[in-house]
């Protein structure tokens, strides 16, 4: 384990995500509470970016993302859980900046 006083950089187009809390669990338009696992196709959650490489052009710290979380390495760092992908496995980014969006909001 590093040492806990040295800065974590990504590298190349690495994108350091943490899921965000109730992304798994949902609630229907009539109120009804929709568990994580009753799924019937691939749920995608959305994320909080911690860290970007130094070739990552789309996203930047603080963003929210979508992405699939079943197929991305997972690390601990003191005591929080984070994902690592690559950016091209994120599926949107929800930022105040977006120029070309899709007219939908968060």
């Amino acid at each position: 384990m590093p040492d806990p006083r040295l800065e974590i950089q990504m590298l190349h187009d690495r994108v350091l995500v943490r899921i965000l809390e109730g992304s798994g669990e949902r609630r229907s338009s009539a109120g009804i509470v929709i568990p994580a696992t009753a799924q019937v196709a691939k749920r995608l959650v959305w994320g909080e970016v911690f860290g970007v490489g130094q070739h990552a052009r789309s996203v930047k710290v603080g963003d929210h993302v979508l992405l699939n979380p079943e197929e991305q390495y997972e690390v601990e760092v003191q005591g929080s859980t984070y994902l690592i992908l690559r950016e091209r496995d994120l599926h949107a980014v929800a930022a105040e900046r977006a120029e070309h969006g899709t007219g939908l909001y968060l």
